[in-house]
């Protein structure tokens, strides 16, 4: 597997990224089995695992931890924080010092590690100021319980803020953003992909099968239920419009993956790490039989026609349903609209 450069930090990780979401109660409820596709990861040459605390409330890093026992060294490990831990305490969630201070601590204890290489904020918050988030961020890596820094889902104009302040601040800034990207949610070549290239940042693209609607799974004449309670149900309603765009690309797309001597999983893995703004994909296996369907694209390199092919299903910068974008949310509020 040939490494990569993450961003400007001078560390090589691998074009996949394990993505640990699937294990625990969301995916994969047998243990041993989780920390078997991890360990398959880790001796195809995959060096970069993706967590958060909130996976199956903290199951998720538990199972990383217990996999990563006499491996942790040759693993670059990321996490991240931001989404409620509970649903009684509002304190228990988002970007302020207080939070990030226990969240570290509960994340290092789960995951049997003394630090974190790359701790990542899960999404923007619009309540809290990013030198609050900075700043404790900071102090972590001073005390050598976090290596980077990183974000997660924040738009172009959030990135620019954030790399304002911490040079402004004399405060770690965000080494690494870590958006949605597919063939089917391409809104973040449009600006977000830009932005993060002139800023010298590592990409790390989540959900590069779009929830599974790239995996096969999800046909015209095979629509099931999604395979996890992780995925929103609203994603999957095949009665509107938009995902019955979505099905008319795939199916198209599915033909020119035959043409082109590739599975639907390969073409669309390999569109993602094939893009030069990009540093790693996070696949998120569920099964071994998963991992191994991922694993091939790796070393995929599509060609100019097929690349131009895809352009022409989905445009470069299109969502084909906005709500896989993961942007927006509080801009688009009705109490922040004109009207």
């Amino acid at each position: 597997m040939q490494y990569r450069p993450l961003g400007r930090t001078g560390v090589q990780v691998s074009p996949l990224c394990l993505g640990a979401m699937m294990f625990g109660p969301w995916g994969n409820e047998d243990e041993a089995d989780s920390i078997r596709i991890i360990h398959r990861a880790l001796d195809a040459g995959i060096n970069f695992i993706d967590t958060a605390d909130v996976y199956s409330a903290g199951v998720s890093e538990e199972i990383v931890g217990k996999a990563l026992k006499g491996r942790r060294e040759h693993v670059f490990l990321a996490t991240k924080f931001f989404m409620p831990m509970s649903q009684d305490d509002p304190n228990q969630r988002g970007g302020s010092r207080r939070w990030i201070m226990r969240a570290i601590e509960d994340s290092l204890r789960r995951l049997d590690t003394d630090h974190i290489d790359l701790y990542q904020v899960h999404r923007p918050s619009p309540d809290t100021d990013v030198d609050e988030t900075l700043g404790a961020l900071s102090d972590l890596v001073q005390q050598g319980k976090v290596r980077y820094i990183g974000s997660s889902s924040y738009s172009g104009s959030q990135i620019v803020e954030a790399q304002w302040a911490s040079r402004e601040r004399r405060l770690e800034r965000f080494v690494t953003e870590q958006p949605p990207y597919s063939i089917l949610v391409r809104g973040i070549e449009e600006d977000v992909l830009p932005t993060v290239r002139r800023h010298g940042m590592g990409t790390l693209t989540y959900s590069p099968l779009a929830g599974g609607w790239l995996s096969g799974r999800y046909r015209k004449d095979n629509t099931p239920a999604p395979a996890s309670t992780a995925r929103p149900a609203a994603r999957f309603d095949m009665t509107s419009p938009a995902n019955q765009r979505k099905l008319d690309a795939v199916e198209q797309l599915a033909v020119l993956a035959e043409k082109a001597g590739l599975t639907l999983i390969e073409l669309a893995v390999a569109f993602v790490i094939n893009h030069p703004g990009v540093t790693s994909a996070i696949i998120g296996p569920r099964t071994m039989e998963q991992l191994e369907a991922f694993l091939p694209a790796a070393d995929v390199t599509l060609a100019a026609d097929v690349l131009d092919r895809i352009d022409e299903i989905v445009a470069p910068g299109v969502t084909v349903n906005r709500a896989d974008n993961s942007y927006g949310d509080f801009e688009l509020r009705a109490d922040q609209r004109r009207r």
